[in-house]
């Protein structure tokens, strides 16, 4: 004879809902004000600006643009000290001058910021999202230009303003050392925009940092030294007219060619015959035109990989 089994009870499902809820997690709708385009613009340049000298990121990304910084500064302040000790009439080198002895160091740092500023957000595909904003492609292209341009600027003006101090409490005339100090200015403002063009540029075909680097320092350092290694065999040939054309084919020589011919700078070039005022114009045309030509091609490459 079979024996029936008690069914096991089931609990019923207690009232009020007190096992099953329905949760509001829905995003709440923005009431507070739309900054716009411009705020995105100058947060976009702040990020990127104290990103070139390592602010706001590991103490690692700050090691390399600070020593640089230094770098940068030391020869100047062990030039204050010698024409204060000795008393000298004048500064060992000029205002103008300086930016062209210590271009290495400018050129490495172009070479590890310009990719830094640009190559982190190709790699890692963050540039359409910053275009699905209220920003767009110009905001980004002068935004990151702007930040590096200024970067270059606080790196090339920093020393002169040490020398310029320096000057000042060695009790150098003050008319002639704030002449040359705002020469000096000029031009380095001038070589910040075409240098900070001719990086981004290159940093921008590429997502790879190592590949940047390289490049930049790559046309940087082998522009110079062709135009000076042929201006240096032109001169040997009593090629005189030549050495200030062949200075349109590099970078920092395009910059000497325009401070000597309009800044009063003494030329770098062989036999310091730098481009007289007609050549100079040529000079300062080249250069605007390299640094409208760079705005043109980063906004072209950023316009497709915005799609």
């Amino acid at each position: 004879m079979a024996v029936e089994q008690p069914q096991a009870q089931v609990p019923a499902p207690a009232r009020g809902g007190e096992q099953t809820r329905i949760h509001n997690i829905g995003y709440r709708n923005y009431d507070g004000p739309r900054l716009g385009r411009a705020y995105a613009r100058r947060s976009l340049y702040s990020m990127s600006l104290r990103g070139s000298y390592g602010l706001g990121r590991s103490v690692k990304s700050k090691v390399l643009p600070m020593l640089l910084f230094v770098v940068m500064c030391v020869p100047a302040l062990i030039m204050v000290a010698v024409a204060v000790a000795t008393k000298a009439k004048d500064l060992p080198v000029d205002y103008t001058r300086y930016a062209i002895i210590m271009q290495a160091v400018i050129g490495l740092y172009v070479a590890s910021q310009g990719p830094q500023s640009v190559s982190r957000d190709l790699r890692f595909k963050t540039v359409p999202l910053y275009f699905s904003r209220p920003i767009e492609t110009a905001d980004y292209v002068r935004a990151k230009y702007a930040a590096l341009a200024s970067a270059l600027f606080m790196l090339t003006a920093a020393p002169l303003l040490v020398l310029y101090v320096g000057a000042l409490l060695a009790k150098l005339d003050f008319w002639d050392q704030t002449k040359g100090f705002g020469q000096g200015l000029v031009s380095v403002a001038l070589l910040s925009l075409l240098f900070a063009g001719i990086g981004l540029v290159i940093s921008a075909v590429t997502p790879r940092r190592g590949f940047g680097i390289a490049a930049v320092i790559a046309v940087l350092t082998i522009s110079y030294g062709a135009v000076s290694t042929v201006q240096a065999i032109a001169y040997d040939q009593s090629s005189t007219d030549a050495i200030s054309w062949l200075g349109l084919f590099s970078p920092i020589t395009l910059i000497d060619g325009v401070q000597t011919a309009f800044l009063g700078a003494t030329s770098a070039f062989p036999g310091g015959d730098g481009p007289s005022s007609g050549q100079g114009v040529v000079y300062l045309l080249a250069v605007l035109g390299l640094v409208a030509g760079c705005y043109g091609l980063l906004m072209r490459r950023y316009r497709k990989v915005g799609l």
